[in-house]
């Protein structure tokens, strides 16, 4: 499974708390890669789990997309 911010954040609007189908079924109707799709399928397929947001796919996810983020304005003091 490999996740990436950009990937993430199409999980994040997810109706949560969701099971694996539910979140199979989100990411497909509103049109995420494949790879998206891919890496929620490799999830556990135990019916009975609810993931209650994307840090339980992708602990991680909170300080990835920190390290991506920056000041448009600092970009132009060259």
């Amino acid at each position: 499974m490999f996740w990436t911010p950009e990937l993430a954040s199409y999980l994040e609007d997810a109706p949560w708390p969701a099971t694996k189908e539910e979140l199979i079924d989100y990411a497909d109707r509103t049109g995420a890669p494949t790879q998206v799709i891919e890496n929620l399928k490799e999830l556990d397929d135990t019916e009975d789990i609810t993931y209650e947001s994307i840090e339980d796919l992708w602990p991680e996810y909170e300080s990835a997309s920190d390290d991506f983020l920056f000041n448009e304005d600092d970009d132009n003091e060259f």
